[in-house]
């Protein structure tokens, strides 16, 4: 049987692949660990084979995405002043690879696609972590969470809060209807209970914060573009005050108190500190990718056993900037934070700007989720992590965006029209 290319690579008409490859993909990322290998070479058997099927317009223009390369090129060649070479070596190496793949899905899948692959991704991960996950017991905090096929609670949230937001989007954004919309609702209903079942406040957190943005960001495109940015100049500001406010007034502690922790997030504080006292060994260009966390080395053995991790990897200092400053110094961290904020700041003035653009409303809330744990969590530092993945994604859209001719999209209930992806000509 003859397969045409535009059920591969064509986006919108490759839904059922599409929607395959990023759910197959957000499995690996999962449980990678737990499968070995042959997982890894899943996750690429579904991405790079597409270069061969029209190289021109899967790839693209390489040349415009040198600034989304810049980090994963300078940590890569920090394995000549790495403390752990070979390390460094080979971790470059698979970020790298991880970039291409998210950039290959980014040009040949729709924020559609991505959507249901997510939801159906999510699903799987969550009911294999439901079916064959355990509790873990905390010694920092005295507690037992469930962790489910994870190493860490804060993962099984992170998927979670994952599954949320897309079920969120299909229904409210992208206005999914029959099967789909009854799928979003399934997922829901399985990520939030797998979310309060981890405990992660981190996620719990971040999940309400993000859904609160997208119901606000909602309302601010009902008007019409000229007029947004000055309301959401207005959000931000009281929004601002009333942060500062709660935070004076002792309700941050509340809010930790509720979730079992203290003012040092469960140690955490000090281990930003320790952070911040490793950046300044070399605080310009690092000590070397991921050199870090190697065992043999005295100061990550010893962190490793003041936080009790027996296993003596996957642990980090649990702040992006921090571990990032630590690995690929002042440089390195200028570079990933380029990236990251280039997505948040770029797809908040597409859904300021453009007239109603669902793609837009999805990726910010994604950029601006991994923002947020950004802040308490390494999500875009590692290769083979989703939140790499979709970070890159939404860096990528940003430059295809930019070259697409101006169109206006129907959203679900506007002028009657029951779905997104209809387009009319602006012209």
């Amino acid at each position: 049987m003859r397969i045409s290319k535009a059920s591969l690579i064509t986006p919108g008409a490759n839904g059922l692949y599409g929607t395959a490859a990023v759910a197959l993909s957000l499995f690996v990322f999962a449980y990678s660990s737990r499968f070995g290998q042959i997982s890894i070479l899943l996750y690429y058997g579904l991405w790079l084979p597409l270069v061969l099927v029209d190289y021109k317009k899967v790839l693209g223009n390489y040349g415009k995405f040198l600034w989304i390369f810049a980090f994963a090129v300078f940590a890569s060649l920090s394995m000549f002043w790495s403390a752990a070479p070979s390390v460094t070596l080979r971790s470059g190496i698979q970020y790298l690879s991880q970039i291409v793949c998210a950039l290959i899905a980014m040009r040949v899948i729709d924020v559609r696609t991505l959507s249901r692959g997510m939801m159906a991704g999510v699903a799987i991960v969550l009911v294999y972590s439901l079916l064959f996950g355990i509790y873990h017991y905390d010694p920092l905090d005295g507690t037992y969470s469930f962790v489910g096929a994870f190493a860490s609670k804060n993962q099984l949230g992170f998927y979670a809060s994952l599954g949320i937001y897309f079920a969120f989007a299909a229904i409210f954004i992208l206005g999914e209807r029959a099967l789909w919309r009854a799928a979003a609702a399934v997922t829901g209903a399985i990520s939030a209970y797998s979310l309060f079942a981890s405990q992660s406040a981190t996620s719990i957190l971040t999940t309400a914060a993000i859904l609160g943005l997208c119901l606000s960001m909602r309302a601010i495109t009902a008007l019409r573009p000229t007029s947004r940015k000055g309301l959401f100049l207005g959000i931000v500001a009281f929004g601002g005050v009333a942060v500062f406010a709660l935070i004076s007034s002792g309700a941050f502690d509340l809010v930790l108190g509720a979730f079992g922790k203290d003012s040092t997030l469960t140690g955490r504080t000090y281990l930003w500190q320790q952070g911040l006292d490793a950046a300044k060994a070399a605080p310009i260009f690092g000590i070397g990718y991921q050199a870090y966390w190697v065992q043999g080395f005295a100061e990550a053995e010893r962190l490793w056993e003041e936080f009790y991790i027996t296993a003596r990897s996957g642990f980090h200092f649990h702040n992006t900037y921090i571990e990032t400053a630590v690995e690929t110094g002042l440089i390195g961290l200028v570079l990933l934070s380029l990236v990251l904020l280039a997505a948040v700041v770029g797809q908040l003035k597409r859904v300021l700007s453009a007239n109603r653009d669902p793609e837009a409303m999805v990726l910010f809330g994604v950029a601006v989720l991994l923002l947020i744990r950004s802040f308490v969590e390494i999500d875009i530092l590692n290769p083979y992590h989703v939140g790499s993945f979709l970070m890159y994604f939404t860096a990528g859209k940003l430059t295809v965006a930019s070259t697409r001719p101006g169109t206006t999209w129907i959203w679900p209930g506007e002028e009657g029209q029951p779905a997104y992806g209809r387009r009319r000509s602006t012209a």
